[in-house]
């Protein structure tokens, strides 16, 4: 495993940096952040992926949301600007939800696979996750065609109907929409 994947391992055993904590998981800010508010639900329970969760698990999922809405309400944003969920390949070893606010305005934002990883269904939203523990006892993972597919596809606006060539277009096209 190498020292980046196995960066959150290390960040959940810093409490300098937990922003919220319960007995069950800590809320850090993300080090790379994909918007202007990105944090990352992590529990304490040693999970490497949502491929190893089962729905003995939907406990944690719903502390996991709780401390999700905790933050944004600490943070004193609106939840209807946030989107939460897990990514369906993720590259960090260590199981984490991602608190994630929809303007996606970043210097850290800077290729379609970020853009694609957080706005297509490579993204699964907690209820999602929770939805296929309850009736399949576990998370289905995408086959490789398809996370090709879903990490190819052209970028589009989440906020409207916009469809840039590139992701400088887009990011011009996002600062638009703070406006």
């Amino acid at each position: 495993m190498s020292n980046w994947s196995s960066g959150l391992i290390n960040t959940l055993k810093d409490p300098s940096k937990h922003i919220i904590a319960s007995n069950l998981a800590v809320v850090i800010k993300d080090l790379y952040p994909k918007a202007k508010h990105h944090y990352l639900v992590l529990p304490l329970a040693d999970l490497p992926t949502i491929f190893q969760l089962n729905a003995d698990h939907l406990s944690l999922m719903e502390e996991l949301y709780l401390l999700a809405l905790n933050i944004i309400e600490v943070k004193q944003e609106d939840l209807n600007n946030f989107q939460i969920g897990f990514h369906n390949q993720p590259s960090m070893q260590r199981l984490h939800m991602h608190v994630i606010s929809r303007d996606f305005v970043s210097d850290c934002l800077k290729t379609k696979k970020h853009w694609n990883s957080f706005n297509t269904r490579l993204f699964l939203s907690y209820e999602e996750v929770c939805q296929q523990l309850k009736i399949n006892g576990k998370v289905k993972p995408l086959t490789k065609v398809e996370l090709q597919a879903l990490t190819k596809e052209d970028l589009k606006c989440n906020q409207c109907s916009f469809r840039p060539k590139n992701m400088p277009l887009l990011k011009q096209h996002l600062n638009s929409h703070l406006k």
